[in-house]
């Protein structure tokens, strides 16, 4: 048996039509929905997997959100990046117990959460309070405030400089990446890697040739495109709706000269 739900954790609803709902479990608080109302009190002290009835007899199960759930469903200011991204955004940053970032463009915290959890010491910057504040309550609340010792946001705007040195990798969610990349390479290490997550190709673009400019080598931009498959037995078929563009991610590593 997994460990029972306690006051202060988040829980997922899922209905009988897989739509989900993000809980944070209260002692005598009430989740309402279209479909009825279920008691807290009826997930605390549950095991994951635990079915409930709501008032109005639908029937709701209840798991622990996986990250990317909780992506999707957490509050957020800022649009986030999309699961789909965030596990390539790993893999191009090459991100490693230990490493150390700097993320510009917070947001609501996905980027921040995913590099975290993989273990990075990660600084912030940010030029809003309100997205600074939410990004660290989301990453408090899926990962623990064990994970705050690692990250460190500071309000500043990236375009005017990266405060410190000797990263190990640039992570930007902004409008005009180029802009930082002059700062990113007096802030990397070498062979250090800086990615941008950009949502049209014209920012790419630019992106690229500031790269060119300042030392960076081994570009590459691609574009990830989701395609689920429906199956049925030996029914299969590609869903007729795909997650297809988000964005543009760009990486490449620094050579110092």
């Amino acid at each position: 048996m997994g460990h029972p739900f306690v006051e202060g954790e988040q829980a997922l609803l899922v209905d009988r039509k897989q739509r989900r709902y993000l809980v944070a479990l209260q002692a005598g608080s009430e989740f309402h929905s279209h479909a009825g109302v279920i008691a807290h009190d009826d997930i605390l002290g549950g095991a994951e997997g635990v079915i409930l009835r709501s008032s109005r007899g639908s029937l709701f199960t209840a798991f622990r959100p996986t990250l990317a759930e909780y992506v999707l469903k957490m509050p957020r200011g800022a649009q986030v990046i999309y699961p789909k991204d965030l596990g390539p955004l790993l893999m191009l940053a090459d991100v490693f117990p230990g490493v150390r970032i700097l993320e510009s463009g917070v947001g609501s915290g996905a980027l921040s959460m995913t590099l975290l959890r993989a273990g990075a010491e990660v600084v912030g910057h940010e030029i809003r309070d309100d997205f600074a504040a939410r990004a660290v309550a989301n990453v408090e609340t899926m990962l623990g405030v064990e994970a705050l010792a690692r990250y460190d946001v500071r309000m500043r705007n990236a375009y005017e400089g990266i405060e410190g040195d000797d990263y190990d990798r640039v992570v930007l969610d902004l409008p005009e990446p180029w802009a930082v990349v002059p700062h990113a390479a007096a802030s990397l290490r070498g062979g250090g890697i800086i990615v941008a997550y950009t949502p049209s190709i014209v920012q790419a673009t630019r992106f690229r040739s500031a790269l060119d400019e300042h030392g960076f080598r081994f570009a590459e931009t691609i574009e990830v495109l989701n395609r689920s498959w429906h199956v049925d037995g030996d029914a299969v078929r590609p869903d007729h709706r795909m997650v297809a563009h988000t964005a543009f991610l760009t990486h490449a590593r620094f050579l110092e000269l």
